[in-house]
């Protein structure tokens, strides 16, 4: 098991040079840091950005002798046990209104004789294409389909169930896929598709980044996208299972807090054209099914 950790290390830092690359001609800010002995971190990031108004792309390994209480509910057995985890995320939130937001996490988990991968990808749209989402499912499910013509529907349910503010009643985004605890088929066919992930995060994105990132926008444009990005910082304070882990195991507070926007807009209410606007997109936070549909019903 612990030459699959080292391996997915060497992986997940070859899909961050890809992804770096991918997205942006802008020079990263690159920095490498060990907080603790047994945690290795190097981030990639960009503030204010001709793209990107905050991005982020870490790459982090952690070797501890004591799982915190985050990791331990789905496995209370793990319980006080040693563990490794490795794994690579990133979170880009673009200037531009009608640039969706986007988030993917690859990870790696083993304690003793126990381990999983876990992991995902799922896009948040501010003012929505319906044809970005179908290419965003459907490009999602190609890579499932490689690995069975079952995970894609799986792991969209289980993306459209995690990514879901309840006190809100609405997802984050248009979902994608996620999954937990993936231990079959066995690590000599997981492998290759895990690491495979970070080139269908290419493929899925990087045509809406090019096609929206320049378009115009009004300052009405701008404040809901500030009156959406709430929406993501309320679901990663208070759901987000990967900023329980990092703040219960003590880890570097900027970087578990990296996914968040760089700037937010609480309103009490809502102007009636903002009021417009969230009515549009709410059809699209529910769970649907982009794969067949062109236009919303």
């Amino acid at each position: 098991m612990l030459n699959n950790t080292k391996h997915l290390q060497t992986s997940f830092a070859t899909i961050q040079e890809q992804w770096s690359q991918a997205f942006t001609t802008q020079t990263w800010h690159d920095e490498t840091f060990q907080p603790k002995p047994d945690y290795h971190n190097r981030i990639l990031t960009i503030d204010n950005g001709v793209i990107f108004e905050k991005a982020g792309i870490a790459c982090s390994t952690i070797q501890s002798n004591k799982l915190p209480p985050t990791a331990t509910e789905r496995h209370p057995e793990l319980a006080g046990k040693p563990f490794q985890v490795t794994g690579i995320s990133i979170v880009l939130h673009p200037k531009n209104p009608f640039a969706p937001s986007v988030h993917a996490n690859l990870r790696y988990f083993q304690s003793e004789s126990t381990w999983w991968f876990g992991g995902g990808m799922d896009m948040t749209p501010y003012y929505p294409d319906p044809e970005d989402c179908k290419h965003w499912h459907q490009t999602l499910k190609a890579s499932c389909d490689q690995l069975n013509d079952t995970c894609y529907a799986s792991f969209k349910e289980q993306c459209d169930t995690y990514f879901y503010l309840p006190h809100r009643q609405e997802m984050r985004g248009i979902g994608g896929i996620f999954f937990d605890d993936l231990s079959t088929p066995d690590i000599s066919i997981l492998l290759p598709w895990i690491t495979n992930l970070g080139q269908t995060l290419i493929k899925a994105y990087q045509p809406i980044l090019k096609r929206t990132q320049s378009k115009a926008f009004s300052e009405h444009h701008r404040a809901f996208q500030q009156h959406r990005r709430t929406r993501y910082a309320e679901f990663n304070l208070l759901y987000d299972r990967g900023t329980r882990f990092g703040l219960q195991f003590g880890g570097r507070i900027d970087s578990i807090l990296m996914s968040m926007p760089p700037s937010t807009g609480w309103h009490y209410q809502l102007d009636d054209t903002l009021k417009q606007d969230e009515q549009t997109l709410a059809s699209y936070l529910q769970p649907k099914d982009w794969l067949t549909t062109a236009e919303l019903d």
